[in-house]
């Protein structure tokens, strides 16, 4: 399998805390005490480790985890073969995006994670594993996430189901601590939205590790942009993944899986942990 690239480098990270917060680059380079040219520089993707490390404070970031990111110093142990799990990543226009598949080996019985841009590649595997797609379940509904939803309803005649504070008419809805049954698995629904109104962590007990699908709420290294509200995506991050057991695998809507344990340690945006 093609290893995935980390979904954002460290000045996507820079960016996106920026942002979050609201600042200015002239804000933000008076509270590092650096340059704006500085700054402008090492958001163009010049690191400078020592700047890197003065506006990793006001952004509330970890610093040496933001400059371990520039290094490219860390990539998140390889997940792919973890039982029960399957994954799929397909391209929707200049990006990849992630989809997942879940099942129950005692009784044949599977759950789908959102569609990425073409669902061809999961419906193939569930058909070599004899595996019928019970539900399927949406992290959210930006279009790179249900691209194949049509499809992927209509060849397996499963329900989609999503969070009713993100109603489409293709789904039906839930409320938030509804919890899903596939054979002998169990799922837990989080809220944990911010990237989006009703973007929701599904928990899966059941299988040999515990699973977590955390849509676009967190990647490997990042988070998913706090287009609804920052404040809101970090503390549910933080209150809702990462109180997960370390290892915990997580799921993320763009780029490689990871662990709770391992984002605890190599995630900038949570330094407190």
């Amino acid at each position: 399998m093609t290893k995935i690239p980390l979904e954002d480098n460290y000045t996507d990270v820079i960016g996106k805390a920026q942002r979050g917060l609201g600042l200015s680059d002239e804000q933000l380079a008076s509270k590092a005490g650096i340059s704006t040219d500085a700054l402008s520089k090492l958001k163009e993707g010049e690191l400078d480790e020592q700047a890197s490390r003065k506006v990793a404070g006001p952004l509330n970031l970890k610093a040496d985890a933001l400059v371990e990111l520039g290094r490219k110093g860390w990539y998140p142990i390889d997940r792919t073969d973890t039982s029960g799990l399957a994954s799929f990543n397909t391209l929707y226009g200049d990006m990849t995006v992630n989809s997942y598949f879940v099942w129950d080996t005692k009784t044949s019985q599977g759950v789908a994670f959102d569609t990425g841009a073409d669902c061809r590649g999961m419906l193939k595997v569930a058909g070599e594993k004899g595996i019928r797609i019970r539900s399927i379940l949406l992290t959210h509904t930006h279009p790179d996430h249900i691209a194949d939803l049509a499809t992927l309803k209509t060849a397996t005649q499963a329900a989609a189901f999503v969070s009713k504070l993100e109603a489409i008419p293709d789904a039906e809805t839930f409320e938030t601590g509804h919890a899903f049954t596939i054979g002998t698995l169990r799922i837990e629904t989080r809220l944990t939205s911010g990237h989006s109104k009703g973007g929701i962590t599904y928990v899966i007990h059941g299988l040999p590790n515990r699973i977590a699908v955390v849509g676009d709420a967190m990647f490997a290294g990042s988070m998913g942009g706090g287009l609804v509200s920052y404040a809101d995506a970090l503390k549910n991050n933080c209150e809702k993944i990462l109180t997960l057991p370390d290892d915990t695998v997580l799921c993320p809507g763009h780029g490689p899986l990871t662990t709770v344990g391992e984002e605890k340690l190599h995630n900038p945006f949570f330094p407190s942990i």
